[in-house]
């Protein structure tokens, strides 16, 4: 057996000994995948109690970044770091990069700081990936410095190049009081120019009724019990965190309104989705 091989077991056996919630498992279970505990389905499941279409919601941000990750790859930037990447379901970034170019000339980096996601996102490499051009790291998007330090060392990327910068579905596990302005600018500004920031998260913006309204902010209130509590944001507070990069078409928008196929969840009331994303050019 490898030492990869035993690290990534004792990652597994490490993260067997959690006593509350993961949001990345909660997330995996809403998206149909199996890797995650008694505890985090029970947790999933009052949660839908209160917020019926959340498992609708977290598909909507994963066929976001495959949407995404199409439209990147299509305009010919083939270097992708997904920060808070989870665990390995359908449709990893290297999956969907490689199918939409068929030269198979994508490069990209995992990122995770929980132990279960960077155990199964190895062995998803192991399996299915080419290891001089994928790679899965252990880091904290908290720690911006240690972080890229860790991305370089893979020697995966050409940081000199534009790279693809993708923070799915986590910003709104950070609270402002933590400072994810400072932490995204951080990372905007080492990026050369040339390169993309894709960025989504869920809102409590325009709640359709007072019920909606308070179950959005029982939602936060639910998340507070695991290991990512975090808060919702509006259009305008989200919009921050692309500081002056331009947004490409159509802009910040509902998730689903963003290059919509015919998969899309909610694309005739985009609306509905409760998820914002974008993405935007550094020039």
């Amino acid at each position: 057996m490898s030492n990869d091989e035993d690290e990534d077991r004792a990652l597994l056996a490490l993260a067997d000994s959690v006593d509350r919630p993961s949001a990345a498992r909660v997330y995996d279970y809403f998206i149909g995948g199996e890797t995650n505990y008694a505890i985090d389905r029970a947790f999933a499941e009052q949660v839908r109690e209160r917020v019926p279409l959340i498992g609708e919601y977290c598909r909507t941000s994963r066929q976001f970044l495959g949407r995404a990750v199409r439209h990147c790859s299509a305009g010919g930037v083939t270097q992708f770091v997904d920060i808070g990447s989870g665990l390995p379901t359908a449709g990893n970034v290297h999956e969907v990069a490689d199918a939409a170019r068929p030269q198979l000339d994508t490069r990209v980096v995992y990122v995770d700081n929980e132990p279960i996601a960077l155990a199964h996102s190895r062995m998803l490499l192991a399996d299915t990936a080419d290891p001089e051009r994928h790679h899965a790291i252990a880091a904290d998007l908290m720690e911006p410095g240690e972080l890229w330090a860790q991305v370089r060392d893979t020697e995966i990327l050409d940081l000199s190049r534009p790279v693809v910068l993708i923070v799915n579905a986590v910003l709104h596990f950070i609270k402002d009081q933590d400072d994810p302005d400072g932490i995204i600018e951080f990372y905007r500004e080492l990026l050369p120019s040339g390169s993309l920031l894709v960025l989504s998260q869920m809102t409590n913006e325009n709640p359709e009724s007072e019920d909606e309204r308070q179950a959005l902010a029982d939602l936060q209130d639910y998340y507070e019990r695991t290991t990512n509590p975090g808060q919702l944001r509006t259009t305008g507070e989200f919009a921050r965190f692309f500081g002056d990069w331009v947004l490409e078409e159509p802009g910040l928008v509902y998730a689903p309104a963003w290059h919509p196929d015919d998969e899309t969840l909610f694309r005739t009331e985009p609306s509905q989705s409760r998820v914002l994303g974008g993405v935007a050019r550094k020039s």
